[in-house]
């Protein structure tokens, strides 16, 4: 995408200094790391006690080393490619987490004389993305397009780029961003909309893509980071764009880097369960129905595109008051987290219903029924 066509030459002057860096997928058996025409003996990895290699097959055992020395296996570049194509973009990158994804991606990207726009409710690994970048920082109210477009209307112009940054489903409350909205104004003020679907990836969208899929903007938010940790199962993150951008996070992004690679065991869960949720749009469908059907239990109202949003606070303000109701759900055989300051805002202290696809709707009711008599 021509906006990113800055970051062209900065991997060009790594090439001429010999020090553009590119996944290489590799094996490893024992002490030996096997390549596509030869075998070796591995003295690159870190499994220093032979831990990993004593594992019964590669599923139980860990990767052994960074991405870029050696742990960069073919199962983990067919998980890319897989996620570029579910993400249907031009490629992607597979991370140890979904908080190393956040943090090192926008801490990566967003430079000295940028700017960053970040939703007040953002999760931590944003907020910290944040902070680890040299980039200027603005906090706006939480899904205040007017209060975005009015930095932008006045500030846009001290900036080499501006970074727009949300939650795509916000975690304590179960709201989406304002998508479109903010689509329109990065396009208007020539900025980047960064968005994390940690909590909408194989939950929201017709093919369980997210909200950006779900809200019409998927080919409007050209990078997009995302969790393997959720709805999908396993454990890792990963970041979904242009291969000109995940390039150079390959080249640049230290929590890439810097970390072990995912286990091939959290990788082959992946790979196995988005083809699930490519394949078994009914998991998605109960799921919907399931969050409608307690949001209507509990006379809680939503916006229309909200409701199918598996995530269900219900907000008793005092800390006390959240705890004590926690306490008298476990009593009753349910475990319903109190969430507190600093998660949230002081006085907003809640529980917090997160429902999944196999809970039994008869469970449902009788927690629905605890909820509206005990708390």
């Amino acid at each position: 995408m021509p906006q990113f066509e800055y970051l062209r030459s900065r991997l060009d002057h790594l090439d001429q200094e010999h020090r553009r860096r590119r996944l290489l997928p590799r094996q490893i058996e024992g002490t030996r790391l096997i390549t596509e025409d030869r075998s070796l003996h591995n003295f690159g990895g870190n499994d220093y006690l032979g831990l990993a290699a004593e594992c019964v097959g590669a599923s139980s055992s860990g990767s052994g080393a960074s991405a870029l020395v050696c742990g960069w296996t073919e199962s983990h570049q067919q998980l890319a490619d897989q996620l570029a194509r579910f993400e249907a973009t031009e490629a992607a990158v597979v991370f140890p987490s979904g908080f190393a994804a956040c943090i090192g991606t926008i801490a990566t990207l967003a430079e000295d004389g940028d700017l960053i726009l970040s939703d007040e409710l953002n999760h931590a690994s944003l907020i910290d993305g944040c902070r680890l970048s040299r980039a200027q920082r603005i906090i706006y109210p939480h899904r205040d397009t007017d209060s975005v477009e009015q930095t932008l209307k006045s500030m846009r112009d001290r900036f080499n780029r501006v970074w727009i940054l949300t939650d795509a489903v916000f975690s304590m409350d179960g709201h989406l961003a304002p998508l479109p909205q903010l689509a329109d104004l990065a396009e208007r003020y020539d900025s980047h909309l960064l968005v994390d679907e940690a909590h909408g990836t194989g939950v929201l969208g017709t093919a369980g893509r997210g909200a950006c899929e779900s809200l019409n903007v998927k080919d409007r938010v050209s990078v997009r980071i995302g969790t393997l940790s959720k709805a999908v199962g396993s454990q890792g993150g990963f970041v979904a764009g242009p291969s000109l951008v995940i390039d150079y996070l390959i080249n640049r992004c230290r929590t890439l880097i810097y970390s072990t690679a995912l286990a091939p065991a959290s990788v082959q869960a992946a790979t196995s369960n988005l083809q699930k949720i490519e394949n078994e749009p009914d998991r998605r469908e109960r799921l919907h129905r399931l969050a409608v059907h307690v949001r209507e239990r509990l006379g809680l109202h939503s916006a229309e595109q909200e409701k199918s949003v598996p995530i269900i606070p219900v907000i008793l303000g005092e800390d006390a008051r959240a705890l004590d109701a926690a306490q008298k759900l476990a009593e009753l055989g349910f475990y319903v987290p109190a969430i507190r300051p600093p998660t949230v805002p002081k006085g907003s202290a809640r529980l917090r219903i997160s429902l999944s696809a196999t809970h039994d709707p008869a469970d449902v009711d009788t927690l629905c029924d605890h909820l509206l008599t005990c708390v």
